[in-house]
């Protein structure tokens, strides 16, 4: 298997564990800053952290493979909330580790400044298409969040969303930062790939990290995305997509939707790494 440039220079960093990842930076409540970086971009930032950051390591592993499948209402709450920046937001998905067939399945709501708190339940990898199994469990989160109404409509299937993860482990504060690439949208029969293009997100309690003023260094500022709502809006040009579009313009509008499935991606033995 070719060794990546990216692949690399993460085996350069010093390793953490998981259970020692999820010790010392759990952060289920946070403030995520999310920045679209060319991927030939990617190794050397890994070179500048390489004196500090840990990678996630999982078996030798420093990648993983994710699925998301994204759930709304049969009048898109969820993306109409993110698209319009009401206050109280909400996102359902199951989330697949497909390294080592497990899943949850989570309740996502942002509040003020930006905040993003995360509910997750252990969830059956077959069940990753429906909320079903786990209904009481999304409307007892939104409730607790003061978002009761929207437990009123069915949540069906709208969008999968899929990609490679290595997870960074900052020293000081708690913090993280995760670096996804080969990202894959589906929707509606239609699938859109941006290969040259990776989601560097960082997870912190409320100040920057180094990795943030790296990007700033660099001239890269943080962009408006979210996997499910910036990737429906590229595959659905009906929905409205105002903060998006900047984005959808510059990333987005010339990368054509597929007429097909979205990638195959073969299972594989190796514990899988949790975005906790």
């Amino acid at each position: 298997m070719t060794v990546t440039p990216m692949m690399a220079a993460l085996e350069r960093l010093a390793p953490v564990g998981l259970a020692e990842l999820i010790d010392r930076a759990a952060l289920q409540t946070r403030v995520d800053r999310k920045y679209l970086v060319p991927a030939e971009a990617l190794p050397r930032l890994l070179e500048q952290l390489t004196p500090y950051a840990q990678a996630l390591d999982i078996d030798g592993a420093r990648s993983f493979r994710y699925k998301s499948v994204y759930f709304d209402t049969p009048g898109l709450d969820s993306y109409y909330g993110a698209a319009y920046r009401r206050r109280r937001r909400f996102k359902v998905r199951t989330r697949s580790y497909v390294d080592s067939a497990q899943c949850w399945l989570e309740v996502k709501v942002s509040g003020a400044r930006e905040s993003v708190t995360k509910h997750r339940l252990p969830y059956h990898p077959q069940d990753c298409d429906t909320v079903h199994p786990g209904r009481d469990f999304v409307d007892e989160a939104l409730a607790r969040e003061s978002l009761g109404p929207a437990t009123r409509n069915s949540l069906d299937p709208v969008l999968i969303t899929e990609y490679h993860r290595a997870t960074l482990l900052l020293p000081g504060a708690a913090s993280r930062v995760t670096i996804d690439t080969g990202l894959a949208w589906q929707a509606a029969g239609s699938t859109l790939r941006l290969p040259g293009l990776a989601v560097v997100e960082t997870k912190t309690t409320s100040a920057a990290t180094p990795v943030d003023r790296m990007l700033w260094q660099l001239g890269i500022r943080p962009s408006r995305i979210s996997k499910y709502a910036t990737g429906l809006a590229a595959l659905r040009v009906d929905l409205p997509d105002v903060p998006w579009r900047r984005t959808l313009r510059r990333h987005f509008r010339g990368a054509a939707p597929l007429a097909d499935p979205a990638p195959n991606i073969s299972h594989r033995s190796e514990q899988e790494a949790s975005c906790v």
